[in-house]
């Protein structure tokens, strides 16, 4: 039926919403020139999975709910919702079930008037694909939920914390501690000085320390806890705190938030998660006692990958999963050349470098390590830690981690080096920043202790990050770099594909993609102080320190991600075609909203960059 409402009320509701509130007054005229009012009784239903849509619906009162084909809730539609945007832009049929769940009432304009408003305005139609895009995210976001194989992927440390904190001071007795315990039905309690956790104290520790040893039970809390406890974060994966138990042969990990202990996790609250084939995969290669047992066992990665894939995980979830399993790798191998060399005469610490340190590994990433040695090691250190390089990057690669093409291992004696000798070298890369100074901080900002002694890994690191912050010609030549590798997109929105070579007409989704978003989120990482590895994290820190704005974090994030789960997507095509996992994506091998999707990406790292070199002189070309 026709509306029989006054115009104006219809523009002024509309107005409220975007993207209607966007329009010009001229095209929002428009709009509400060509709606029309339909009336949906409760349990109407609006749209049907495989029945042709041929209008765009905007809810004015009531609520509708929107499906899938399995019949799971992708969203509500309450009032000034949109739907029926997908068939528009994609065609039929629906892909979503509609069904009014109270009486509602819909403003309606027909499929050929939304594209004729739509084509003349861009904005317009680009808000309504992005809405789509987020309700295609709550579709995989509910699949992982109902798919329990994924739950240690999907669910968060806070989402598993069962009970309240118990906290103890370190005077109070071992006697009023499990008095305390008991009276809470808890297992363990923190042992606190402010907010900082002295230790920890569990059941065991009560069986083993003080009624097995017959210990004093007026004695002090803090004289059988276990001292500085791992801790992870609310947001760590039950995957991330089920690897760090394995680790760490534990059974209780503390969970912080803003400094501050929350919860504490259990063994048993994991078994009550279904277990995921990576966890089993790690467990496996910790098992081994031969490198070759090890490579065995490290083969299945990519089929790990290709289901995880194919259960549509986040791409940085899945580089979470291939970070560990490639962690476990290089423990094993290292424990392996160590038990075969002997004991070390000296204090080491060996180094991963760049995707693996971020925790962004993908499949045939290649290697980049690094050995810090003490000061005090001698001849003797310096040739024991040489052929353990020998030994362990031999293995690495046996396991499947090609050798660096760059020579950035720690096979090279440069990157084999004491801790004044590795002070030095940033030193030179911090004040005097030649081209290859630069490339290779590149690589070492992005670091991360693996083995051995890590606190000689703290002490050269903790006034890195200082060092850089204050100093703006480094930081102006790292944004140049960041800026050099320009996404692959024409000045009419068409990719730019590579001219020659093994790769002609492809897209190469690292140096023009993902490569620009890490080298972005490091500068600003290190312009910030920040100490986070991880991209997405930068990014955050990045614009809680101003230095981005809220919206391009957001985006910038958004297109890190889609970027690299097209990666991700390609490279299982490429495994099961037999053939190396690599970055060149052919245009054709993807689907129309895939690649327009790219286009929007790449759009925003070419706005990022922009703005980075705006902030940069020196980062201008």
């Amino acid at each position: 039926m026709r509306m029989d409402v006054e115009l104006h009320e219809v523009r002024d509701f509309l107005a409220q919403y975007p993207p209607f509130g966007d329009l010009p007054a001229a095209v929002l005229e428009e709009v509400v020139s060509v709606i029309t009012v339909r009336y949906a009784r409760r349990g109407e239903e609006i749209l049907s999975v495989g029945r042709d849509n041929t209008d765009f619906y905007t809810v004015r009162s009531g609520a509708l709910d929107i499906r899938d084909a399995t019949n799971t809730l992708i969203e509500r539609a309450a009032e000034g919702s949109s739907l029926g945007t997908m068939t528009l832009v994609e065609g039929d049929p629906s892909k979503f079930r509609a069904v009014a769940i109270e009486d509602s009432l819909l403003y309606v304009i027909a499929g050929n008037d939304w594209h004729r408003i739509a084509g003349a305005n861009p904005k317009f139609r680009e808000f309504f694909l992005g809405q789509r895009r987020e309700r295609m995210h709550g579709a995989i976001a509910s699949a992982h939920v109902a798919d329990s194989g994924m739950a240690v992927l999907r669910t968060r440390a806070k989402d598993m914390i069962r009970h309240a904190v118990v906290e103890a001071t370190q005077e109070l007795s071992i006697r009023d501690a499990a008095r305390m315990m008991a009276n809470r039905d808890v297992s363990s309690v923190l042992v606190m000085s402010g907010n900082r956790i002295l230790g920890i104290v569990t059941d065991r520790d009560l069986r083993k320390r003080v009624v097995a040893a017959g210990a004093d039970t007026s004695a002090s809390i803090a004289s059988v806890m276990t001292p500085d406890p791992i801790v992870v974060s609310g947001e760590a994966l039950a995957f991330e705190v089920l690897l760090h138990m394995m680790d760490g042969a534990i059974h209780h990990l503390p969970i912080v938030e803003a400094g501050r202990p929350v919860g504490v996790i259990t063994s048993t609250d994991l078994v009550r998660l279904e277990h995921a084939n990576p966890v089993y995969l790690v467990r496996d290669i910790a098992a081994q006692s031969s490198v070759a047992g090890v490579a065995k066992v490290a083969a299945r990665l990519p089929r790990t990958v290709a289901r995880l894939v194919s259960q549509d995980a986040t791409a940085d979830d899945i580089g979470k999963v291939v970070t560990a399993v490639a962690d476990s790798v290089g423990r094993k191998v290292i424990a392996l050349a160590e038990a075969e060399l002997g004991r070390p005469p000296a204090p080491y610490c060996w180094m991963v470098l760049g995707s693996q340190a971020r925790g962004e590994s993908a499949l045939g990433s290649d290697q980049d390590n690094a050995i810090i040695l003490a000061d005090d090691a001698g001849p003797e250190g310096e040739r024991y830690v040489a052929a353990l390089a020998e030994k362990v990057v031999a293995g690495l690669e046996q396991c499947g981690y090609p050798l660096c093409d760059g020579d950035v291992m720690a096979t090279n004696p440069r990157w084999r080096q004491n801790l004044t000798g590795w002070r030095r070298e940033f030193a030179r890369w911090l004040h005097e920043p030649t081209p290859a100074a630069l490339l290779n901080a590149g690589i070492f900002f992005d670091a991360r202790a693996l083995y051995g002694d890590t606190s000689l890994f703290t002490e050269l690191y903790k006034g890195v990050q200082a060092q850089a912050k204050e100093s703006p010609r480094f930081l102006g030549l790292m944004a140049a770099q960041a800026v050099r590798h320009e996404p692959p997109l024409g000045f009419f929105r068409g990719f730019v594909l590579q001219k020659e070579g093994e790769h002609k007409d492809t897209l190469n989704l690292k140096w023009g993609g993902i490569g620009v978003v890490q080298e972005t989120a490091r500068v600003y990482a290190l312009a910030a102080g920040s100490p986070a590895m991880r991209t997405h994290e930068r990014i955050t820190d990045a614009a809680n320190a101003n230095l981005l704005s809220p919206e391009s974090a957001a985006e910038l994030r958004d297109a890190y991600e889609f970027i690299s789960y097209v990666r991700l997507e390609h490279m299982v095509r490429n495994i099961q075609d037999e053939r190396a996992p690599d970055n060149h994506v052919h245009p054709a091998h993807l689907t129309s909203l895939e690649r327009r999707h790219l286009r929007d990406a790449f759009g925003v790292l070419r706005s990022v960059q922009a703005q980075l070199a705006q902030r940069y002189p020196a980062a201008r070309v």
